[in-house]
């Protein structure tokens, strides 16, 4: 699989994160839906704690990844929605943080949202890995 970076200017790489991701020969794909700070039993963790509930919606992210083989150096696309963009991004380096020592970046949209699918959730990460 060979991925290529497309960033006609680079600001978006001075954050992290590329404007769109050129993805060829790869074998499979992985598209995810939205993971979120719930625990085993679906029960949501972390109220009211951005930082919280975003590392452990990364935390379940990266479970489904192991799950079908891939790491976070797989993921080529992040969806964010939030309740809260403002605190969303102040925390955004937690996400960075973690795919640092993949050495890829990934495509992105956050979007606020009015709600969550449960009221104590703020955060959700939808991804499309390939490999």
């Amino acid at each position: 699989m060979r991925r290529t970076p497309v960033n006609p200017s680079s600001w978006s790489v001075k954050l992290g994160f590329d404007q769109a991701q050129l993805v060829e020969g790869h074998r499979r794909e992985l598209i995810c839906s939205a993971q979120d700070a719930v625990d085993a039993n679906g029960e949501a963790q972390h109220p009211g704690d951005m930082a919280g509930q975003l590392g452990l919606a990364l935390d379940n992210l990266e479970e489904i990844l192991v799950g079908a083989d891939m790491t976070l150096a797989n993921v080529v696309r992040l969806n964010f929605y939030t309740t809260d963009v403002d605190t969303l991004l102040q925390q955004f380096s937690l996400v960075n943080k973690r795919f640092e020592s993949t050495g890829q970046r990934f495509a992105t949209t956050v979007l606020g949202v009015a709600r969550l699918a449960g009221p104590d959730l703020l955060v959700a990460i939808e991804a499309t890995a390939v490999d």
